[in-house]
């Protein structure tokens, strides 16, 4: 796992992959904000992907552990330019459905939502204590 820290929004988001089949996952992919001019960009994005064809891994996956607050996400540009399917914890709904009225969100569909995969508590991913109902973490094992 490589973990790569966005300086301009100060969050970290990971590279993820299997060593063996070369198969990976990114986690947590924020878009570039710059308050001050109220611009966006996808260069940190570019970084994520530029550093997985470094080591030759194929990211299959973008995963978000939980409804973003303290930033954007890139994860609908990230899928559109590698395929990869978003996923996020089943109780993502929940939390939805919540702020959608909060927000007026008309366009926001907490029964299917931007989510392409709805994870359940497990061995793979695990609820993280005091986090809101869709916070979910990710465990990455490493093969002994």
């Amino acid at each position: 796992m490589r973990p790569l820290c966005d300086e301009l929004t100060n969050t970290v988001s990971y590279l993820a992959w299997d060593p063996v089949t070369k198969d990976g996952a990114v986690v947590e992919p924020v878009l570039d904000w710059d308050h001050r001019s109220g611009t966006a960009d996808t260069a940190f994005a570019d970084r994520i992907l530029a550093a997985a064809r470094d080591k030759g891994a194929d990211s299959r996956l973008v995963l978000e552990t939980h409804a973003q607050a303290d930033h954007l996400t890139t994860a609908p540009d990230i899928k559109a330019r590698t395929g990869a399917p978003i996923g996020i914890g089943e109780h993502i709904a929940a939390v939805q459905g919540i702020f959608r009225p909060v927000f007026d969100a008309q366009d926001l569909k907490p029964a299917s939502g931007d989510f392409h995969r709805r994870f359940r508590g497990g061995r793979k991913v695990a609820h993280e204590a005091g986090a809101l109902p869709s916070q979910r973490i990710v465990q990455w094992a490493r093969a002994a």
